[in-house]
């Protein structure tokens, strides 16, 4: 199922710091854990992506660093930082928050 785009864009900025809660990554890992977590409702490209981490980074919420990945390429990889954890705990309780409001008023959790 397709989601509309101005409903992914308020909880995409949740979804980088969870991901970069567990590990730094690089953006196109990043893209493919989404996909498969989410089985390919998160299915962000690159010109979601990258406008998101680097407003994550001009917020001090992610850092970014070069290294170079096993098979030799440079990869530009992501870190939270603590104001990004922070920003994370914010947001998963105003996530929670907007959630519980709305299940109550539609029912539930899942629909068919």
């Amino acid at each position: 199922m397709k989601i509309n785009k101005e409903l992914m864009k308020g909880s995409t900025s949740i979804l980088i710091l969870t991901l970069l809660e567990n590990e730094n990554m690089y953006g196109y890992q990043m893209a493919q854990a989404l996909k498969k977590k989410s089985e390919n409702v998160f299915d962000l490209k690159e010109g979601t992506l990258y406008p998101m981490l680097h407003g994550l980074e001009n917020e001090g919420a992610v850092e970014s660093y070069w290294s170079e990945a096993e098979n030799g390429k440079r990869r530009k990889y992501y870190k939270i930082t603590k104001e990004g954890r922070k920003l994370l705990k914010h947001k998963k309780n105003e996530w929670n928050t907007y959630a519980k409001a709305v299940n109550s008023i539609i029912g539930g959790t899942c629909f068919e």
